[in-house]
């Protein structure tokens, strides 16, 4: 206790000395890349401090206490950097992990194809090398923010003379580049947060491969396990978006154009918050049977937050990440999927209304089309449910058909 308490009290030293609310956001976080304090749980070549989750947790919170920004996190940018860390090599981390902590570049995830949607290692996009250069081609969607992404974590075959997984390698592409076009997808919900991107010889240097050759599969179940940790966290420009000042007006922005597609995601989630307010309005709390439904729901949503809860707590003390991220994110959907049918109990008929005069104005009914996604986003709860079986529980794998080389498997897209 002793130690942190001294850690503490340099961090804010240090910070009493530096905070200026009139600096630009990309200098401040910039200071925070050269002193290590706004990742202070990452190594200490690569803009940290070398010290623990836990400790890196203690001084992060230090700064939220004392009204100050940290580094950039929104969108899918600790993705990258999480992913870059544990895969990348020098020259990869000193050249995109600066960026990612001050908000210079944001990022994209490139993984779902049309015909190999939570079959992630069905991927078809093909990635052949050139010289020094690999030449892209193929199609991915699902893509969040890809229309304004800088770069793309991207997964594509090289090789299609081994088994599906083997094939495939992982790279960082420039999503700025010709050979690149990305198009909005518009949902039944009426937002637009997803894109597809179509890559014609697009070109990746051949030093922009994460790890080696091949191994592809094991980068991507890296970046797959942290975005299932974080699965329907909060996000949201928190108390400090409400503070004044040049640098608080930027994060603002910051954080409008970042969670612009995720506006709808506590509709995905099923807005267990509104229950209970609903239930009152309607008369519906007194229904015995809608009743037992709301304690259900609120058991399951309890018990979901606890073992969040534990997932926070394994990964602040530096354990690696496990498959309870797909325990957090199977709980999520069946909460959901419960939470819509209770609003749909509550609200009637009325449920289904839209506009001005609506429950809630509209937000009810777009529960109902909003959920859905929950299922199918980040692996469907099928592939959840595989992986908890085989890795957590131990039971046997299913019969696999697509063995073999890739080239012979299978597959809903055209010969290559």
């Amino acid at each position: 206790m002793a130690e942190i308490e001294s850690l503490k009290s340099e961090v804010r030293s240090w910070i009493e000395s530096n905070w200026d609310p009139g600096s630009s956001l990309v200098e401040w976080r910039t200071k925070l890349a050269d002193t290590g304090w706004g990742t202070a749980h990452w190594p200490e070549e690569y803009f940290g401090k070398g010290l623990s989750p836990a400790e890196g947790a203690e001084i992060d919170q230090l700064f939220a206490d004392m009204g100050v920004l940290g580094v950039a996190t929104s969108g899918v940018r600790m993705l990258a950097a999480a992913t870059i860390l544990e895969h990348g090599n020098d020259a990869q981390k000193k050249q995109y992990l600066r960026r990612i902590i001050t908000g210079e570049d944001s990022w994209c995830q490139l993984f779902s194809e049309p015909g190999s949607g939570s079959d992630l290692a069905g991927s078809t996009t093909r990635a052949d090398l050139d010289g020094d250069s690999w030449v892209i081609n193929g199609q991915k969607v699902w893509n969040t923010s890809a229309h304004h992404a800088d770069y793309g974590l991207l997964l594509a075959r090289t090789d299609w003379d081994v088994p599906k997984h083997q094939g495939l390698s992982y790279f960082i592409i420039d999503m700025r580049q010709p050979g690149v076009e990305v198009r909005q997808l518009k949902q039944m919900n009426g937002h637009a947060s997803f894109n597809e991107v179509f890559m014609t010889d697009a070109i990746v240097p051949r030093e922009n491969m994460l790890d080696q050759p091949g191994n592809g599969w094991q980068v991507a179940v890296t970046t797959l396990a942290h975005e299932r940790r974080g699965f329907d966290r909060i996000r949201g420009g928190g108390a400090l978006a409400q503070l004044e000042g040049p640098i608080f007006d930027e994060y603002r922005r910051e954080v409008e154009i970042d969670n612009e597609p995720y506006k709808w995601y506590p509709q995905r989630a099923g807005r267990v918050d509104l229950i209970l307010e609903r239930a009152r309005e309607t008369g519906a709390i007194d229904d015995p049977v809608i009743r037992q439904d709301i304690a259900r729901l609120l058991t399951m949503s309890q018990a979901a937050q606890w073992t969040a809860g534990r997932a926070r707590a394994a990964q602040q003390a530096g354990k690696p990440q496990g498959p309870e991220g797909s325990l957090g994110k199977l709980a999520a959907s069946n909460i959901a999927r419960l939470a819509s049918r209770v609003h749909t109990d509550i609200s009637a008929m009325d449920a289904m209304l839209t506009g001005a005069e609506s429950p809630h104005d509209g937000v009810i009914a777009e529960i109902l089309v909003s959920v859905p996604a929950v299922s199918i986003a980040g692996g469907t709860d099928e592939i959840q449910k595989n992986i908890i079986s085989e890795r957590v529980l131990g039971m046997p794998k299913e019969p696999r058909f697509d063995t073999g080389p890739f080239r012979d498997v299978p597959r809903n897209v055209s010969e290559t």
